[in-house]
Order: C-alpha cells, then sequence, then structure tokens
C-alpha cells in the first residue's frame, strides 16, 4: 500500500473509531517504516498500533509489544 493510501485509511479509521483498522493499519505503517530503514517511524508506529490493541483487547496486543520490548522501545508486559 502506497504511503497516500496508507494515510488516506488511518484518517478515515480515526474517523470512524475503527480499532481492527487502526491496529493494521499502524502496524503496515511501521513495517513499511521499518523495511525503509526509518526505525524512529516505524517504533513510533508500532507503538500507536500497540496501544490501540491494548485498547482494543487485540490478540495483536502481545506481538506488537514483544516487537517493542526486542528494540527497547517498551518493556514486557504479563498478559493473562
Amino acid at each position: 500500500m502506497n504511503w497516500e493510501t496508507l494515510d488516506r485509511e488511518l484518517l478515515d479509521a480515526h474517523a470512524k473509531e475503527d480499532r481492527d483498522a487502526l491496529i493494521r493499519l499502524y502496524t503496515e505503517a511501521g513495517n513499511q517504516s521499518e523495511t525503509a530503514g526509518n526505525t524512529d517511524a516505524a517504533w513510533f508506529y508500532l507503538t500507536h498500533a500497540f496501544v490501540f490493541a491494548l485498547e482494543a483487547g487485540s490478540p495483536d496486543a502481545p506481538h506488537l509489544n514483544a516487537r517493542l520490548a526486542e528494540q527497547g522501545r517498551a518493556i514486557m508486559l504479563s498478559y493473562q
């Protein structure tokens, strides 16, 4: 997905308060940024994905937490 489309879809997901889409889209933005070598942007986007995943009780939260923790960008939380 190109950045223009991604940005438009992120804005739309925010307007609709669609947490599932926000998790997916912020994860995609993080992945694309990481692939492009822009690590600060990658962890910014992935942190947003993680926060939305936590709020939604998404099964993606532990995986996102682990990615962030591995890079020293978050502490590893306990999920029970």
